[in-house]
């Protein structure tokens, strides 16, 4: 008898792979939008998980940004129940500002966010010990590029994680043409979601093309052209090396700010102990300090980093440090002080 096709064989060795710290009768949920990624992954953890011992779910989450985007989110709910997988939920949300967001991150960030909360709340529902996630190893590319034009640091380029807190990706070594194949092959009806495309009704708010869906449909194939068809492998290994360099790297810059924290709150740091350290450890241990202090984390930027290590390696006198968030840093005899304030400006 003959084994299953080489990619749907593939999408089942992801789900083993990644869930197999799991114990038995642990629940999980797919993710699924419809689209084939999501898909493959709802048919391969369907197969997976009740030979495994596993408890096996889905969530279909319906950002409402476009027409018919309740009946789409009806029909990838009827395939996840047809391929076997219990329970299966739907959550419309609500978008920040529609299909062209709000903020600095756009529509992209806003439905982000969104489908996010409700992936969390859903897994709380359910009882789910974990989320899977339908990226591939094309998305992690984009991942990596985006970070890359970005200038974010290596922590950027590391792209997604295998398995991050309840977030666990099993297609993450596979291509998104395998994962249409796959639907091929069983018989899948996926669909292609329009804000996936350069040309499609998600558009940020000067009007031009997403970031992603840019990216996904010009840049990439240009790359390919003139780089060879290597180049998506190449990113997805180039952000595992990343990963590992960055997990290590963190591990150090939490034992240096272990070292030089002096007391919280407010957050002080000894500067002799962080001045000492190499740059790449010290960036980072004060980028966490700022988090301890009550920095926003999605507005923390490089620039913020850069500026408060300044005032460790650099010191010339500066005033007050404002960060995001509402946390000042000051430094006065030595010691490094990240305190939030109020709106009235009380610590």
């Amino acid at each position: 008898m003959a084994g299953p096709h080489p990619d749907v064989a593939a999408a089942r060795a992801g789900v083993r792979r990644v869930l197999a710290d799991l114990p038995p009768g642990a629940r999980v949920l797919v993710a699924c939008s419809g689209g084939a990624d999501s898909l493959t992954l709802a048919a391969a953890t369907a197969f997976v998980a009740p030979r495994e011992g596993w408890s096996a779910g889905a969530v279909v989450v319906d950002h409402r940004l476009q027409p018919g985007s309740g009946q789409v989110a009806r029909g990838a709910a009827e395939q996840c129940r047809r391929l076997g997988l219990e329970p299966v939920l739907v959550r419309p949300v609500e978008v920040v500002g529609g299909a062209r967001g709000s903020g600095a991150g756009g529509p992209e960030a806003a439905a982000r966010d969104a489908r996010y909360a409700a992936l969390t709340q859903a897994a709380g529902d359910a009882g789910a010990v974990a989320v899977l996630l339908g990226h591939t190893l094309d998305d992690q590319a984009e991942t990596v590029l985006l970070g890359l034009a970005r200038g974010s640091g290596a922590r950027s380029l590391a792209g997604m994680a295998t398995v991050h807190g309840l977030w666990r990706r099993p297609l993450l070594a596979m291509r998104r043409a395998q994962t249409e194949q796959v639907c091929r092959v069983l018989g899948l009806d996926y669909v292609r979601d329009p804000a996936n495309s350069a040309d499609g009704p998600w558009r940020a708010a000067d009007g031009t093309a997403l970031r992603r869906a840019a990216l996904r449909e010009r840049v990439l194939p240009a790359l390919v052209g003139a780089l060879g068809p290597g180049v998506v492998p190449a990113l997805g290994r180039t952000a595992a090396q990343l990963r590992r360099d960055g997990d290590l790297l963190d591990r150090l810059a939490d034992d240096l700010l272990h070292r030089a924290l002096l007391g919280r709150p407010p957050v002080e740091l000894d500067v002799a102990v962080l001045g000492g350290a190499h740059p790449a450890l010290r960036t980072r241990a004060l980028r966490s300090a700022a988090l301890l202090a009550g920095a926003a984390p999605g507005a923390l930027a490089a620039v913020h980093v850069e500026a408060l290590d300044a005032v460790v390696s650099a010191y010339h006198g500066q005033g007050p440090l404002q960060l995001p968030g509402g946390v000042t840093a000051t430094r006065r005899c030595g010691r490094l002080t990240l305190a939030a304030h109020d709106g009235h400006g009380r610590a």
